[in-house]
């Protein structure tokens, strides 16, 4: 029995979802977004979402709680939106945006110029004797995480120094180094 599929979703204030031929469109003050199901029904009534599977088999157990997570992540985008938060640990890495295009220079013989896009809004943040910080924010969170993913991706932090892209808030696994 699936705990999380279960549960009813509560529509907040200034959302709109509508359901249509197997299509979830949601619509907020940050802006609007869809998704395509299949195996379940999802039904709006009564200022929340419902979502329902019509057996007990395998998959339809499995998608019960995957859309029930997808169609609350849009709700919760497209009213609150999602954020997430780079931190940039090394001598010389810097970081800096114009517009939607990310500048970071992370050690290597050239900058990395990384394009946005138009959903996402960036922002850099640089204070003198402290790391400086990427911060990421959008109303789709499948698209704030890849991008996040990618720019870590760029430098991964190593686990003797902690140097590289890593996620504020994140742990690392650190190594000791070599015992003379």
């Amino acid at each position: 029995m699936s705990r999380i599929g279960n549960n009813p979703i509560a529509i907040p204030e200034g959302a709109q979802v509508e359901v249509k031929d197997n299509v979830v469109t949601v619509k907020g003050k940050l802006g609007e977004l869809s998704q395509e199901f299949d195996a379940v029904e999802i039904k709006v009534e009564e200022g929340q979402v419902v979502v329902n599977r019509p057996s007990e088999s395998k998959t339809h157990k499995a998608k019960h709680g995957l859309y029930r997570s997808l169609v609350n992540n849009m709700i919760q985008g497209v009213t609150q939106g999602w954020t997430k938060e780079l931190e940039l640990v090394g001598v010389g890495y810097r970081a800096s945006n114009q517009g939607q295009k990310l500048d970071l220079a992370l050690g290597f013989s050239h900058n990395i110029v990384l394009d946005l896009a138009p959903e996402i809004k960036v922002e850099t943040i640089s204070e003198k004797g402290k790391n400086p910080i990427i911060k990421l924010s959008s109303h789709d969170k499948q698209l704030v995480g890849q991008v996040a993913a990618k720019i870590r991706s760029f430098r991964k932090p190593e686990p003797y120094k902690g140097k590289g892209i890593k996620f504020v808030g994140e742990q690392l696994r650190r190594k000791a180094g070599k015992s003379a």
